[in-house]
Parts: C-alpha cells; structure tokens; sequence
C-alpha cells in the first residue's frame, strides 16, 4: 500500500485530537473524498452531490482566472484511525524557536486511510475542477484540517456530529461585510472610495457604515434600513446598489465581482459616478442642500408629527427605486437621455405623501399630516411601477394597470387621474401619406 507523508502540527480542543496540515492541490484531488460519500444513503448522497455541484462554478472560475486566488482551510476526516505522528524537533542553537516547534511533526498514513471533507465541499469540487483545466494549479498549496474518524458506530456518530456542528455554526460573510472587504468587486472599491473621499458622502455619518448593538456597544454592519433619527442619507449597502445601478453604461468589467477592474478604469468610473450622485441629489429635490441646511436631520427625514412632509429622497426604498428607473429608462428602453430623466424627476413632488412616493407611505387618518413607512416587497414594487408612469410611461395600458395595482394595494384610488399622468406619453408618430 502507498503511504503518505504530511507535514503537521497536533492539536487538541475539546474532546477532539486533530492535525493542521499542508497539501497540494493535486494530492487534496487525489486523496480527499466528499462526505456525502461516507454515508450508505445513495439518494441522499445524490441530494448532497446536486447541492455541490451546482454552487462550485464560482470557486472554479476564481482559481482559474484570478492571480490572487486563495482559499480557506478544509476540514477533512481520515478513515481508520489515527494516523502515525513522528514528532520532528528542530535544531535551534541560539534558542530562538523555543515553544514554537511543539507539536511539530509529519503524519504518514500507512495506505488505509481515507478522507472525507467535513467542511469546504464546495472548495473542494472546485479544485477537482480547476486543475483538470489547468495543470499550474496542481503545485498550489491548501491549509488541511484532519481530524481521525473511527469506523465504528461511536465513530460515525462523532464525525455526523462534527460535521453538523461545523455547518450549523459556520458563517457566510454578510453582503455588507463583502462591500467593506472585497477587492475584487469594482462597485464594493468605489463604494469604499466614495464614504473616504466624496466631497459630501465622506462627511461624518452621512453614509451610515456602522450600528451600534447591544448594551456593551458592539458595532455592527449597517444593513439597509435607516433610523427615523438617523444623520445618515443612506447607508454603505444602499449606496452599493445606487452605484451599481448609476454604472449601467461602464464597461462591463465593471460588473464582474471576481475579477478586479484595472485602476484607469476604477479611477474613470469613480468620476462618472461621482458626477451623476451629484447631480440626482440635486434633481430629487434638493436632498443635500435640504441636510446641509437642517438643524436636525429627522427635520428633513421625517417632521415629527408632519411625516406627510417628509423628504422621499432620504429614504433607502426611494433612493433605489429612483436608480432603478433610472437604469430602465436610460438604458434598457433608451427612451429618455440622461438629462432629459434628470429634468422630469426634477419636477417631481418630493414631499412623502405625494404621488409617486406615496405608495410606500401610508397616512394616518386620525392624524393630520402624520404617517409611517408602508414596509413589504408588494409596495416597494408598486412604486417602481408608479415612478415610471410619473417618468415616462410608454402606453395607457401601462397607466392603467398601475393606478389599479395601487388601488388594490392601499384600498384607495390614486391621487393623480390617468389623463394626468398621460401626458407623458410619447406623442404619436406622424401618419404617412
């Protein structure tokens, strides 16, 4: 049988004995196995095998196409027991590695063992992919936890134990987290760019980064919402998605979050976009000379007790709606310029209670002026459908079937009549004699 010689530390944690090893990716290819294949269940087998192979193209085409590619630790079952560890003790004259080769050593598995990921399935597959494609990768190295499995019944209990543990506890990086780390995606850099160097949005709190949890302070990554007290115009996850939808016409290396946009084309981008943040500020009603003018932000956001009268343009669900429309309008239908959009939204009425915004606010009937946020997915949507019947509708029907889909949704009619809001249609082309 072949043996196979693995450098190594020995660890201890709980009532778990493991190794931190060092492999190759051809010697993980050849060696490492899926749990999926440890259990005696074809059909859930199969399950878990789909899972895999369907959410590894990713990983794949970042070991194929990125020079900077790097994955994490996987965390391996061997099959049969403990393996022999040879402790190696490092000559050291001067006393300068004391403590620091303990535990150091090589395992060698006599030819017996097997191994099965527990954790980094996923990785795995992927590198089973790649160096099938690309021969270069089969030198690069991977961090391997082994943890010893006994092929009994108390064994398979440990390993099925650990290896839901590990999956239950483990945690995905959150999307917030992605937009404040990622060096890859081109839209998570100038988001970063615009907090640290935009002439307004890097004022303290106006893009609101952080959230204090917990009665210790903890910080926490802001998510989408924003507080009615807030100083914030929005938050780093909102402006990602503002900038991503402004950058419809950048170049489409732009759009790809594996691969780094080179720095002529971040520097590019940043200057478009810097421009167009600056000029749909002005034209959705002022919103920064209205915060720069406000002795208290929630003045602005929402007048305690005169919600009604509240900026649309200070709230996340607005500010994407707009982009979006924004997008479809002067991308995808081609029926507006840029400008010519800017101008239409410009005359717009940005007071909460007014149409279009409406649709994502409902009054208080007992109370004059005062009003809440109207929060669910169906009246986020109604108001994408209202702002571009406001904008540009492209037909009656259109019309129609929104100020009936907002009659449906706030048992009400909509305040403006259709022959209003028709007068945006495209006027009719001459007819040809």
């Amino acid at each position: 049988m072949n043996k196979t010689i693995i450098p190594a530390f020995r660890a201890h944690v709980g009532d778990w004995d493991y190794f931190l090893c060092l492999m190759k990716y051809a010697e993980v290819d050849r060696a490492i196995r899926f749990a999926y294949e440890l259990g005696n269940n074809k059909d859930l087998g199969t399950m878990i095998q789909r899972g895999i192979t369907a959410r590894t193209d990713e990983i794949r085409e970042y070991l194929l196409n990125n020079e900077h590619h790097f994955l994490g630790s996987l965390i391996v079952a061997s099959v049969g027991g403990n393996p022999t560890y040879t402790p190696v003790e490092m000559v050291d004259n001067e006393g300068l590695l004391a403590e620091v080769d303990r535990e150091f050593g090589v395992l060698t598995f006599d030819g017996s063992h097997m191994f099965f990921a527990l954790d980094g399935q996923h990785r795995l597959k992927a590198i089973k992919d790649a160096i099938t494609q690309e021969q270069g990768l089969r030198n690069d190295d991977i961090g391997v936890i082994i943890v010893p499995h006994y092929d009994d019944a108390q064994g398979r209990q440990r390993t099925r134990r650990l290896f839901t543990n590990i999956n239950r506890y483990a945690k995905a990086t959150s999307a917030q987290e992605n937009i404040a780390l990622d060096e890859d995606d081109g839209f998570a850099i100038l988001t970063r760019r615009f907090i640290e160097e935009h002439p307004y949005l890097s004022t303290g709190g106006v893009v609101q980064v952080f959230t204090k949890q917990g009665a210790e302070g903890e910080l926490k990554l802001a998510v989408r919402n924003v507080n009615v007290n807030a100083t914030a115009w929005t938050t780093i996850g909102v402006l990602y998605d503002l900038l991503r939808e402004l950058g419809f016409d950048l170049d489409k290396s732009m759009m790809d979050k594996a691969h780094r946009a080179t720095d002529q084309l971040l520097d590019e981008s940043y200057a478009i976009l810097a421009t167009r943040i600056d000029e749909l500020m002005k034209a959705c009603g002022d919103v920064r000379a209205k915060m720069e003018a406000a002795s208290a932000i929630r003045d602005v956001r929402s007048p305690k007790g005169k919600e009604a009268e509240g900026h649309p343009f200070m709230r996340p669900v607005v500010q994407v709606a707009v982009a979006r429309a924004l997008r479809h309008l002067v991308l995808e239908q081609q029926e507006l310029s840029w400008d010519e959009a800017l101008r239409r939204l410009s005359e717009l009425d940005w007071r909460m209670a007014s149409p279009p915004w409406s649709a994502v606010f409902s009054e208080d009937p007992t109370k004059p002026g005062a009003g809440k946020m109207a929060a669910g997915k169906g009246f986020s949507e109604l108001l994408d459908s209202l702002l571009l019947v406001h904008v540009a509708p492209g037909s009656r029907a259109q019309i129609q079937r929104a100020t009936k889909e907002y009659r449906t949704q706030k048992g009400k009619r909509y305040p403006m009549t259709e022959d209003e809001l028709a007068a945006r249609l495209p006027a009719p082309a001459p007819a040809h004699s």
